[in-house]
């Protein structure tokens, strides 16, 4: 696969700029999602927490300033399973904007939460016709000598601040681990799902859902796949997928019975028997799915290869891109080490042209959606401590590391396409950049 001459730059990053050695697990973030106008930008982390980032249009180019910042959820203990769960935000999903506030969807392992972020205007009691007025709101009268007449203070504004508050809490419906979640091109529903079982909501409702896909066998010991991704279809609200750990993707219609157990199409390729080894199942599971903006195709990710499928033809991928097939002889290290069940996140980007998908020693690739050209960029701090004129030719230059040279501690699991234009957000470790396919120069923050 040939490399292409690109000027994809790293224009920004947010996070600690500290020693890596000094980077503690709540500040790893594990979700990144643009809205869809791309004006805005959420990040989760294992604390808990979302930060949002706003475009900041006093620069020039594509530079996001931060925006407001929440703590979505809280570690919490299921006394009836002996269970600790998690505060880790798993996923982040934009509901459409109707109005001057924002809402979207935050999920840890077992609960879904719908917050609504708006400004909200803070008024003072002020000085008005003889009347002073505190802070606190207590007033005292002025003596004047022209009037003894009753005088009202007035409000007048005096700050306005960002403030996010939970609208929905939607709890208690799923026993495993929430992987997915999905809004609907109705703007009404969205699904929810975990390593078994898929579940319909109505945002507006939180303390009911409808299971639309149950894979959960009578005898647990029967078990031979769990749900891995599950997506909605871009367009068509009554179609989505969701993928296997057994490799497959399975396209339901929801217009077809109450309980989709029966799919209307299967994507999978057959294995080769030639190359079927002891990880055949767990390098073929499907860690990701994306639907492209316009509904035509489908990305997957397994951990060797990214695919890009036809939705009308699901025989075989229209491309199959090897990502980490030097990898291959490493197996058995990389399953020593856990890093064989790494989940690698994959994307569109906004016109469907290019996809994108992560990597080790902190790089990640953009591929052309014939699988012709590699673009391979690494998410560094060292770019933006060289000078100004050498500042992005650390983030930009062709990065193909051996097997041998690769850091697996570092890795781009989550990353997100910005809808309209080619800007891209990507997550390493603690750390936010944000890259550009413009030649612009704009440090760091």
């Amino acid at each position: 696969m040939a490399d292409q001459e690109h000027n994809w730059k790293c224009v920004q990053c947010f996070g600690d700029r500290g020693d890596s050695d000094d980077i503690t697990d709540a500040d790893l973030i594990t979700a990144v999602e643009f809205d869809p106008t791309g004006n805005y930008l959420a990040t989760g982390d294992r604390s808990g927490r979302v930060v949002l980032f706003e475009r900041n249009d006093d620069t020039q180019g594509c530079e996001y300033k931060f925006h407001t910042e929440f703590q979505s959820h809280e570690a919490e203990f299921d006394y009836l399973k002996s269970l600790e769960i998690e505060e880790k935000i798993n996923q982040i999903k934009w509901c459409k904007r109707q109005n001057a506030a924002h809402f979207l969807l935050s999920a840890n392992d077992k609960t879904i939460k719908l917050w609504k972020v708006f400004e909200k205007s803070l008024k003072l009691v002020a000085e008005s016709n003889g009347i002073a007025s505190s802070m606190n709101g207590s007033a005292t009268t002025t003596t004047t000598s022209s009037s003894n007449a009753l005088r009202i203070p007035k409000l007048m504004h005096h700050d306005t601040i960002i403030a996010a508050v939970p609208r929905r809490v939607y709890a208690n419906a799923h026993t495993y681990h929430i992987n997915s979640i999905s809004v609907n091109s109705d703007g009404e529903t969205y699904l929810s799902g975990d390593d078994l079982r898929i579940n319909l909501w109505n945002l507006d409702i939180s303390d009911q859902s409808f299971n639309i896909v149950d894979i959960k066998p009578a005898n647990m010991e029967e078990l031979t796949e769990v749900i891995t991704a599950a997506e909605f279809h871009p367009i068509h609200c009554n179609l989505f997928m969701y993928s296997s750990s057994k490799g497959s993707i399975k396209l339901s219609d929801m217009r077809a019975s109450a309980l989709c157990d029966q799919h209307a199409k299967v994507f999978q390729e057959p294995e080769d028997p030639a190359n079927r080894s002891f990880f055949s199942e767990i390098i073929s599971s499907v860690s990701d799915v994306k639907f492209s903006n316009d509904g035509r195709y489908i990305l997957s990710r397994d951990y060797l290869t990214l695919k890009i499928w036809d939705i009308n033809m699901d025989n075989k991928p229209l491309e199959t891109i090897y990502i980490h097939d030097h990898l291959r002889n490493r197996l058995c290290d990389l399953y020593e080490n856990d890093c064989i069940f790494d989940k690698f996140e994959c994307i569109f980007s906004g016109d469907g042209n290019s996809v994108l998908t992560g990597s080790y020693s902190n790089t990640f690739h953009i591929y052309d959606k014939e699988g012709k050209t590699d673009i391979p960029l690494q998410a560094d701090r060292t770019a933006f401590r060289r000078p100004a004129g050498n500042r992005n030719m650390a983030a930009s230059r062709d990065y193909n590391f051996g097997s041998d040279d690769m850091d697996f501690s570092k890795k781009i699991l989550h990353a997100s396409w910005h809808p309209q234009e080619d800007t891209v957000a990507v997550a390493a470790a603690n750390n936010l950049f944000m890259f550009n396919a413009n030649n612009m120069d704009v440090d760091g923050r």
